[in-house]
C-alpha cells in the first residue's frame, strides 16, 4: 500500500491566503522527517495558476536549496515579472520561518492551436498486461515494466518505465492534473540513476547514501488527465561528482507526448 492516500494528496491543493501575494497549504502527511519535493512542485503549480486565470503552466523550473521540515507550515510568496495576453511568468518562493526551501520560476500560456509533431512513445506493454505495484508516495494505480524494483541492488540499465492512473475520477481542473503529474515525476529518478551500480540502490538511503533533489524542471506539452493512464519513461544518462542527472517523458496511453521533465540530485556516499 502507498504510504499516502489520494485524498491526502488532494488536500495539499487546498491553499489558503497568508497575506498579500502569499499562500499556505497543508503538508503531505507521511512517516518521514522532510517534505517530499513532489508536494512542493504540485503546490507551486497551484499557486501560479490561481494567480493567472485563463492560463495554464507550460514550464516549471525549481531549485531546492534546503530540505523542508514536515512539521512546519510552508508559505508560498509570489512575484509577477510578466503578464501578457498569451504568456505570463510567476516567481514563487516557499519558505519555513524565513528559510527558503523552494525557488520556482513558472511560465504560463493560454492554450492555442498550431503545427505539431512528436517522438513516438516507447514500446511498452499495456497497463492491463502488467501487475499492480506499490510506489510508496504515489497514491495511484501503478504498473511497472518488467516489474523492476528500484530497491534491488542488482545492476541494470539506467532506465525505468511505469504507468500510473488515479483510482478515482478527478475534477476537470487542468492545474490539478498538472500538479499531480509534477508530484509523480519527483519520486523515481534518483533510483533510476542508481540502477547501474551493483550493490547499491535507493533502499540504501539514508544509511549508506545521502540523497536530495537540487533542481527539477517540467515542460507541459498537451492536455491530459491523471485519472487516465499516463506512462512515465525515464532514463539517467549521467551519475558522477556526487550528482545524478535524470530525465523523462510522460505519454498518454494513446501515444501523445504530454510532458517532459529533468532532474538533478545530490547523491553522496556516507562514511
Amino acid at each position: 500500500m502507498p504510504i499516502v492516500t489520494l485524498d491526502q494528496l488532494l488536500r495539499c491543493f487546498d491553499l489558503e491566503p497568508a497575506g498579500q501575494d502569499a499562500y499556505t497549504g497543508p503538508n503531505l502527511e507521511m512517516p518521514y522527517y522532510r517534505i517530499f519535493g513532489g508536494q512542493l512542485l504540485a503546490q507551486a503549480v497551484a499557486v501560479a495558476t490561481r494567480d493567472t486565470p485563463g492560463k495554464q503552466v507550460k514550464s516549471l523550473h525549481c531549485l531546492f536549496p534546503r530540505e523542508g521540515d514536515l512539521q512546519k507550515p510552508v508559505t508560498y510568496r509570489l512575484l509577477r515579472p510578466h503578464d501578457g495576453r498569451s504568456f505570463a511568468t510567476r516567481q514563487i518562493t516557499a519558505d519555513q520561518e524565513g528559510r527558503v526551501i523552494l525557488s520556482a520560476s513558472v511560465s504560463l500560456h493560454v492554450p492555442e492551436a498550431g503545427p505539431e509533431h512528436q517522438a513516438p512513445m516507447p514500446a511498452v506493454p499495456a497497463p492491463d498486461a502488467l501487475a499492480p505495484a506499490d510506489l510508496s508516495m504515489l497514491p495511484f494505480d501503478t504498473r511497472i515494466e518488467d516489474g523492476i524494483d528500484l530497491g534491488v541492488r542488482d545492476a541494470g540499465p539506467a532506465d525505468y518505465r511505469f504507468w500510473l492512473r488515479a483510482k478515482a475520477a478527478l475534477a476537470d481542473d487542468p492545474a490539478l492534473h498538472q500538479g499531480l503529474l509534477a508530484h509523480a515525476t519527483d519520486l523515481t529518478l534518483i533510483g533510476t540513476a542508481l540502477r547501474p551500480l551493483s550493490g547499491l540502490s535507493q533502499a540504501d538511503s539514508p544509511d549508506r547514501i545521502h540523497t536530495a533533489v537540487t533542481s527539477h524542471t517540467l515542460w507541459y506539452h498537451a492536455p491530459f488527465r491523471m485519472d487516465d493512464w499516463i506512462l512515465l519513461a525515464q532514463t539517467s544518462p549521467r551519475l558522477g561528482g556526487s550528482r545524478a542527472f535524470g530525465q523523462g517523458h510522460a505519454f498518454h496511453r494513446d501515444g501523445s507526448l504530454v510532458a517532459s521533465f529533468a532532474q538533478e540530485a545530490m547523491v553522496r556516499l556516507r562514511a
